[in-house]
C-alpha cells in the first residue's frame, strides 16, 4: 500500500459553517471527507467545488446520533482508508423551548447528537491518530455554552459539555502530539440565523463591540489555524470568535 493520503473529516460540512471550513481545510491541501443528514445534493456540490478547483473531497451520509454508525464509519471508510490529520466535530442541531417545557425527547436528541455524537467521534478518530501519533482535533461550540441562551437549555448543555470533552481529550491525547482545541463561534451568518426576526437580529448586534455578524469564514480561518503547524503548542484551548460579544 502506498501512502496514505492526508484526510480532514469535517461532520456537518455540506452547508454554512462546516462548508465553510471543508473549502477552507482543501485550500491547505487536505482531502475533504465530509458527512451529512440530509440534502445529499448540498454535501454534492460542495464536493464538485473542492474537485473542480484541483483538490480532492468526497461526502458520506452520516448521523453522528447514531453511535454504532459512527463506529462503523470509522471502521470502514477511515481506518487504514486514509491518514486521518484533522478532525472537526461541527455537526450539530437545535429543538429550542424554555426549560419548563422541554419534553424527554427534545432534550435527549439534542444532547445526543451534539454531545455524544462529538465524544464518539473524538474517541474513534482518537484511536486512528494515537497509532499516527498525530492529529488535530477540533470541536465547533458556541457562545452560548459559556454564557447561556434563554430557550436553549438542552444546546447550551450540550456544547458547554463539548467544552468540557475538549480539555479533557487534549490532557488525555497529548502524549501522543495530538492537540485538541474548540473554536466557539459567537453571533454568525448562516441560514439557520438568517431567519432570525429583525428585531432579535438588531439586539443581538448591539452586543457585539465589533458591530457586526460573523461569517462562516471567520471560523473556517480559525479551525484552519488550529489544524496547522504553526498551533503545535496550543491544546485544551477555546477560541472565541465573536466579535467581542459575551452574553
Amino acid at each position: 500500500m502506498g501512502e496514505l493520503v492526508k484526510t480532514a473529516l469535517i461532520t456537518g460540512g455540506s452547508r454554512g459553517i462546516g462548508k465553510a471550513i471543508a473549502l477552507r481545510l482543501a485550500r491547505m491541501g487536505y482531502q475533504i471527507f465530509l458527512t451529512y443528514v440530509s440534502k445529499p445534493e448540498l454535501a454534492e456540490e460542495v464536493c464538485t467545488e473542492i474537485n473542480a478547483n484541483g483538490g480532492q473531497a468526497k461526502s458520506f451520509a452520516l448521523d453522528i446520533g447514531d453511535w454504532d454508525q459512527v463506529v462503523n464509519f470509522f471502521k470502514e471508510k477511515i481506518k487504514g482508508q486514509v491518514f486521518l490529520e484533522v478532525l472537526v466535530n461541527n455537526a450539530g442541531m437545535t429543538q429550542d423551548g424554555l426549560l419548563i417545557r422541554m419534553n424527554k425527547e427534545q432534550w435527549e436528541k439534542v444532547i445526543q447528537v451534539n454531545l455524544t455524537g462529538s465524544f464518539v467521534c473524538l474517541q474513534q478518530a482518537a484511536k486512528i491518530m494515537i497509532k499516527q501519533r498525530y492529529g488535530r482535533i477540533i470541536n465547533i461550540t458556541s457562545v452560548t455554552g459559556q454564557a447561556g441562551n434563554p430557550g436553549q437549555a438542552n444546546y447550551t448543555s450540550a456544547k458547554a459539555g463539548m467544552i468540557g470533552l475538549t480539555r479533557t481529550a487534549a490532557l488525555e491525547l497529548a502524549s501522543r502530539n495530538i492537540t485538541v482545541n474548540a473554536v466557539a463561534p459567537g453571533f454568525i451568518t448562516t441560514d439557520m440565523t438568517a431567519g432570525l426576526p429583525e428585531d432579535l437580529q438588531n439586539e443581538y448586534l448591539k452586543k457585539i463591540p465589533l458591530k457586526r455578524f460573523g461569517t462562516a469564514e471567520d471560523i473556517a480561518e480559525a479551525v484552519a489555524f488550529l489544524a496547522s503547524k504553526e498551533a503545535s503548542y496550543i491544546t485544551g484551548q477555546v477560541l472565541n470568535v465573536n466579535g467581542g460579544m459575551y452574553m
